[in-house]
């Protein structure tokens, strides 16, 4: 069983907060937060480059290159630990498969010794 999966069988209010928590890397990873994040690059970073002005007001609330930056870089890891996990999760499930595979197949050797 997995740690989330054991966190959210204990009480109510923690494992409301467990699910909601299991979320973020799907939301962080999601391809809407992706396109958002390098629109708003692309406005922050890139159009100041090409001499477009870019209001003080607009670089306070969405930050500059470096937050940005970051935030796609957590973006990509979030999406790469989803990924890992689905395929663990898969990897164990064909394991279970193969174990059962095999304890049939003793079970038939058994039978016929």
């Amino acid at each position: 069983m997995d740690t989330v999966d054991q966190l959210s069988h204990t009480d109510g209010d923690r494992s409301r907060i467990v699910r909601i928590l299991a979320f973020v890397p799907r939301i962080l990873s999601s391809k809407p937060h992706i396109i958002f994040l390098t629109v708003l690059g692309v406005y922050l970073v890139v159009l100041p480059l090409l001499s477009v002005h870019v209001s003080a007001f607009a670089e306070l609330v969405g930050g500059n290159y470096t937050n940005v930056t970051s935030d796609l870089g957590a973006c990509i890891a979030a999406g790469g630990t989803i990924h890992l996990i689905k395929s663990h999760r898969e990897h164990r499930s064909e394991l279970a498969k193969l174990q059962l595979l095999v304890a049939d197949l003793h079970r038939k050797l058994d039978a016929k010794a």
